[in-house]
């Protein structure tokens, strides 16, 4: 998937001739790249189990000021620990039907021990050690479909962090 900048293909297009790109389309990982890539409007999307998720706007109090907080703990660790890496809402290619934007994660470089690397594209692939959301409106999907996606791609440790329901989930992959 070619970077989004300001400059990307399909900015200045109609809508009407750009790749549609909804919530509930069921797309392979190349399609949903390759749609995602015309839509330089669309700031976030996800495809999770080959469905596509079209971020909503985010809530200052229920998502931002949480997900600075865990950004903060993420970085402060990932400074402080050689080999490891803090990234904020950064693309990761897990199989051909998940590629989720995860709020935050941990990942260690591949000549450290990790099992993900930073690919040609500048994309993770591969499962990162730690992966954290923020789940506000998101809560359900993120602990039924999102935790699935991550432990069969062998994410070690899944935060998801409910707002909402002031709850904290921490999973840990074993064996």
């Amino acid at each position: 998937m070619p970077p989004r900048t300001a400059g990307s293909a399909g900015r200045n297009l109609p809508l009407s001739s750009r790749s549609p790109l909804n919530s509930g389309e069921r797309l392979t990982r190349p399609e949903f790249e390759r749609r995602y890539s015309a839509r330089p409007d669309i700031n976030k999307a996800e495809l999770v189990e080959g469905v596509v998720y079209v971020a909503e706007p985010v809530r200052a109090y229920a998502h931002g000021k949480p997900q600075s907080a865990l950004h903060a703990v993420f970085a402060t660790y990932a400074a402080f620990t050689p080999g490891v890496h803090s990234v904020d809402n950064t693309t990761v290619r897990l199989d051909e039907n998940n590629e989720p934007q995860p709020d935050a994660a941990l990942f260690i470089e591949a000549d450290a021990g990790g099992q993900s690397r930073v690919d040609a594209d500048g994309y993770i692939e591969g499962a990162p050690e730690l992966v954290a959301e923020i789940a506000a409106s998101t809560a359900s999907r993120d602990l039924h479909e999102k935790l699935r996606a991550y432990r069969r791609n062998g994410v070690r440790e899944y935060l998801v962090w409910s707002t909402l329901h002031e709850r904290i989930d921490w999973f840990e992959l074993v064996d």
